[in-house]
């Protein structure tokens, strides 16, 4: 078994402290060991395309951790294919073709969902099948801000509530009811808005990737059995990106102080009125922010998802994965 360091509270042990937890935990080093001969196919300036601002993956964090989980989605890809032919043999359906595998990637703002699910999702597309792989987030499913200026609800944009839920749910079952062409909306971050009439075409992928904050979100069911299905239904596996609260306060306010001085001074940026604060001012800002809408969504809806997760990532200080929690079977 490997190492038990690093871990938050609660993941060790079940939810009541006691019981053992339904995971294996790994060490970082650990868990490089497990790639075995699984070829690096990206290079040093791809990764640096691929990561997101104040992200620090390069090379040796992709050999270290991510060509390991892509050797250990590749037996989970295999084995859903196995498990459908089965199914087809059984049910003997001829001409019937296999839905996407979906991977849903959760976590808080600023702890790097975005660069696992771009180095993930060009890993993946290299395997020696070529699989189609496609990336969507969340972030088009976000109701327009007219609305959620409408609802009053801009200082709640990531909650679930902010999300149109039912758009989501659509999606999703068009791609795992294996329809072609779907299509997901766009959200530009430089207006912070859904794009009006623009979409992402998704048309019968091998591989989805699915990223978000809440998507392992759980909802209210209700008392008479009608069927409410959650989004991370549809994942056949899931990762969580996780770091301690601090660290993460950390890494999104730097982030901010940075984007002060690059995006945020494009005349277009929603933004670009932090960019001519001083930096006392955009320092308080940010702080602001993080605590009245970012600290209390992580709190109150992302963290508690964690536990759902097939795979937990965990981050350390310098932003790199630190320990790898893995769900027993």
């Amino acid at each position: 078994m490997g190492e038990r360091t690093g871990l938050p509270h609660g993941l060790e042990t079940g939810a009541d402290g006691r019981a053992p937890a339904p995971y294996h935990f790994f060490s970082a080093e650990q868990w490089s060991h497990f790639r075995a001969d699984t070829p690096l196919t990206l290079t040093a300036d791809e990764v640096h395309r691929l990561r997101s601002l104040n992200d620090p993956i390069d090379l040796d964090e992709v050999r270290r951790i991510y060509l390991s989980l892509s050797r250990l989605l590749s037996a989970h890809v295999e084995s859903s294919q196995l498990l459908f032919e089965q199914r087809k043999r059984f049910l003997s359906m001829s001409g019937e073709t296999k839905t996407p595998f979906v991977i849903g990637i959760a976590g808080s703002v600023a702890v790097g969902k975005s660069t696992t699910a771009r180095i993930l999702a060009e890993l993946l597309s290299r395997w020696p099948s070529s699989p189609k792989v496609d990336l969507v987030t969340t972030d088009g499913f976000l109701f327009p801000n007219a609305i959620l200026q409408r609802e009053q609800m801009m200082d709640r944009k990531g909650f679930p509530e902010s999300y149109d839920t039912g758009a989501l749910l659509r999606f999703l079952s068009a791609i795992k009811a294996g329809h072609p062409n779907v299509q997901a909306p766009t959200y530009s971050h430089l207006v912070y808005d859904v794009v009006p009439d623009q979409f992402q075409t998704v048309d019968r992928p091998d591989i989805l990737i699915f990223e978000g904050i809440n998507v392992l979100q759980s909802r209210h069911l209700p008392a008479d059995g009608k069927i409410v299905p959650m989004v991370s239904d549809f994942f056949d596996f899931s990762i969580y990106i996780d770091a301690d609260e601090a660290l993460i306060h950390s890494w999104y306010v730097n982030r901010f102080m940075r984007l002060r001085q690059t995006a945020f001074k494009d005349p277009d940026s929603y933004f670009k009125r932090y960019a001519q604060a001083g930096e006392a001012e955009a320092l308080a800002i940010a702080e602001g922010l993080w605590s009245t809408i970012n600290l209390k969504n992580l709190r109150q809806n992302i963290l508690p998802t964690r536990p759902r997760a097939d795979l937990i990532l965990r981050k350390g200080r310098n932003h790199l994965i630190e320990t790898v929690a893995l769900r027993k079977l």
